[in-house]
């Protein structure tokens, strides 16, 4: 970043992104009313924490004046979690074990303030905007079914859906004439619905990603 921030950075220039970072969803206790994560942890056991998961995307940035600048990208995030029953095994003493998958594209459009302008070779920035976000949740492997005296049996269970919520972010980064590189924090917040099948009633999409920033400016 140094090397890149001691060039002097052209003014007005577009650049394309490349992310690398790491996700971690909203605790426990900040999760939405009725989260299936919470509601599973009544029986399941597993960790939040478990569902923190890397992530990679994209942006291509153009700039709207001096100061402002408008952002256009999509990110990738997936992670598969095992869990078992907590106090129950099967007949031959074996765990009774499923397997917890949640998979997220957010597609984000935002706007960034840069308070020392765009013609520095530093720049922090400030921002905000709304993410769409495409998801998919499954619980896979042994269900027990309390309502007919805890029979075991194997099955899959499946929601997607597509929801919206606010973008909070904020970085650094040295930007050179050609190539830019820094660190940024995002915010989201969102959730989705889920059918009758699962234990809870909602998904929270909503968390924190730490990311590294390679640009490409033109």
């Amino acid at each position: 970043m140094a090397l890149i921030a001691a060039q002097p950075a052209h003014a007005q220039q577009q650049t394309v992104n490349f992310t690398l970072g790491y996700f971690t969803p909203l605790g426990q206790d900040a999760r939405t009313a009725g989260d299936v994560l919470n509601a599973n942890r009544d029986f399941l056991f597993f960790d939040i924490r478990d569902f923190n998961s890397a992530s990679v995307g994209g942006e291509w940035l153009v700039p709207l004046g001096q100061y402002i600048e408008g952002g256009i990208g999509v990110s990738f995030s997936r992670r598969t979690v095992p869990s078992v029953y907590q106090d129950f095994v099967d007949s031959d003493g074996t765990e009774v074990d499923q397997d917890l998958r949640l998979r997220m594209v957010p597609f984000t459009f935002s706007l960034r303030l840069l308070p020392l302008g765009q013609h520095t070779g530093f720049q922090p920035y400030i921002g905000g905007g709304v993410a769409v976000i495409p998801w998919r949740y499954s619980e896979t492997g042994e269900f027990i079914d309390f309502g007919a005296g805890n029979s075991i049996f194997n099955d899959t269970f499946v929601a997607t859906g597509t929801n919206a919520g606010p973008v909070v972010l904020g970085g650094i980064r040295g930007a050179g004439r050609t190539a830019s590189a820094g660190f940024e924090i995002r915010y989201q917040k969102a959730k989705g619905d889920l059918p009758a099948d699962f234990a809870g009633s909602k998904i929270d999409l909503g968390g924190w990603t730490y990311n590294f920033t390679v640009g490409v400016r033109f």
